[in-house]
């Protein structure tokens, strides 16, 4: 059966986020953008006083005041999280109208895009999803996926965006070296590494990682 939703890493970064909403999903769903560096405006009668801090500080843009359809048109990315459903179902309707993609909280039907239940480890982002069908099962492996990927995980994924950056400096035009080298940062055992090992003797490790003979050896 197809899925409705497709997986995909969008950047947000100064893009023109809207939400329409003040109460506490809308908060959260602030609290989820504010990692990715967009410029968020927040449409709502009555916010709360967490999304009020945030206009204070300058986290986001709040206009305290009802929803002027269709002005969600004008945006890059909505969410509509207000405890109005036709209110909610105004802002989709606008924003298919522009092909603005829009969220709908509790409503998949209504939206272009969900959220997936997120782990972060830095740059290492584990996501899963339910085609917005049982979020809470998504939620329940997050929590799952905190055990798989514990708190060191920070760490591998900042030195294997190093490595790779070396590995592409060393081996330039070399495939087959890049592979080996990867397959060598893949096979190591980190956890070992991390916890009996200094910064310097690690990095030694990894340039031994890299260091291979100009041509792979032939078995």
């Amino acid at each position: 059966m197809a899925n409705k939703f497709m997986p995909i890493n969008l950047s947000l970064k100064d893009r023109a986020c809207l939400i329409v909403g003040g109460g506490n999903i809308a908060h959260r769903k602030i609290n989820t953008l504010l990692d990715y560096e967009c410029k968020i405006t927040v449409v709502a009668a009555e916010p709360n006083d967490q999304i009020k801090y945030f206009d204070q500080r300058g986290y986001v843009k709040l206009e305290i005041r009802k929803y002027k359809s269709p002005e969600a048109s004008s945006y890059g990315v909505v969410i509509a999280a207000s405890d109005d459903m036709e209110l909610n179902k105004q802002v989709s309707e606008d924003c298919k109208k522009a092909g603005v993609p829009i969220n709908v909280v509790d409503a998949p039907k209504l939206c272009d895009f969900t959220f997936p239940a997120v782990l972060k480890r830095d740059c290492l982002t584990v996501a899963v999803s339910t085609d917005g069908k049982a979020p809470f099962l998504a939620g329940q492996l997050r929590l799952i996926l905190e055990t798989v990927f514990p708190e060191r995980w920070k760490k591998i994924a900042n030195i294997a965006a190093d490595y790779r950056k070396q590995v592409i400096r060393r081996w330039k035009d070399k495939p087959d070296q890049k592979v080996e080298c990867y397959d060598k940062f893949l096979n190591a055992d980190w956890k070992t590494l991390l916890e009996e090992m200094n910064e310097q003797e690690v990095q030694e490790e990894i340039t031994k990682m890299i260091e291979l003979p100009e041509e792979p050896e032939k078995s």
